[in-house]
């Protein structure tokens, strides 16, 4: 069988999922391609009736498509449907079903390198309410950990975010940045996911990091660049780290899974995309 895989957004020029799930089907022993199909919001009707015709398997979804792919689509799972987005979709007998694989891919990524990070004692501090933020709120919940509590610019943002999930007995609280700075070392987990740090603004961090545990992980889903300030200045205090790139090959690991059935051990392939996202940063 040969997969017929894609990706829309826009734009999307410069994507890593085609050397991705190209990886992917090498390891699964599978024929196939994995497809760019690019096209702004005008467009997307347009794209979305070239998919149909060319029988597509599955598709992945970025922006700025991830909410409004939504009303296009037969079904979609109940995390998809608190979240209100939707990153990848499966060809069933025709008909279109979404999923959001971007909290389970997060923590995938994090549990391969830390197998015993997350359990019932563990107190994580999220950075950001935004889009990502709400993925990996959702299913740090699910993980049944100590608690979760979310820094933001926006008090209401975050408080939205919390109200939304639809889950029982969420222990979470509300901070300023400058409360986060101030409670650092209560966590154990620091999960950034603004954009802050990112190119071309890389000498910049959300927060400080001076009162941080050196028995913390600080996670940024930020991975251009790879070593973010906030990374760095955590490395430096002697704390884990853990790389927003990993989350993206992990989040693409899920999608292969819901569309081919192959369930891939991937853990090499962490260094392989830092050796190619170092390249282009060349």
């Amino acid at each position: 069988m040969d997969y017929k895989l894609g990706l829309i957004g826009h734009p999307i020029g410069h994507s890593l999922s085609p050397w991705i799930h190209a990886q992917f089907l090498d390891l699964a022993g599978l024929d196939g391609e994995y497809k760019l199909y690019e096209g702004d919001h005008q467009q997307l009707p347009k794209v979305l009736k070239h998919l149909k015709q060319e029988e597509l398997d599955g598709f992945n979804v970025t922006v700025p498509y991830k909410q409004v792919i939504v009303d296009f689509l037969d079904e979609i799972d109940e995390d998809a449907k608190v979240l209100g987005a939707v990153n990848t979709v499966v060809s069933v007998n025709g008909k279109w079903k979404g999923y959001s694989t971007d909290g389970a891919g997060y923590i995938r990524s994090l549990t391969e390198p830390f197998p015993n990070l997350l359990n019932k004692n563990t107190s994580v501090l999220l950075l950001g309410a935004g889009g990502a933020a709400r993925g990996i709120y959702r299913a740090l919940i699910q993980q049944q950990i100590g608690r979760v509590d979310i820094a933001n610019r926006s008090a209401n943002k975050a408080e939205q975010l919390i109200a939304s999930m639809r889950l029982p007995d969420i222990d979470s609280q509300v901070l300023s940045f400058q409360e986060a700075e101030e409670q650092l070392a209560n966590y154990d987990l620091i999960i950034q996911t603004t954009s802050v740090g990112m190119k071309p603004h890389i000498a910049k961090q959300v927060i400080s990091l001076a009162n941080l545990s050196a028995d913390a992980v600080v996670s940024d889903i930020v991975y251009q660049p790879i070593m973010t300030q906030l990374l760095q200045d955590a490395s430096a205090r002697g704390a884990a780290i853990h790389h927003g790139h990993a989350m993206l090959l992990y989040q693409g690991q899920l999608a292969f899974e819901k569309w081919t059935g192959h369930t891939l051990e991937i853990n090499h392939l962490v260094d392989e995309l830092e050796k190619k996202l170092r390249g282009e940063n060349n």
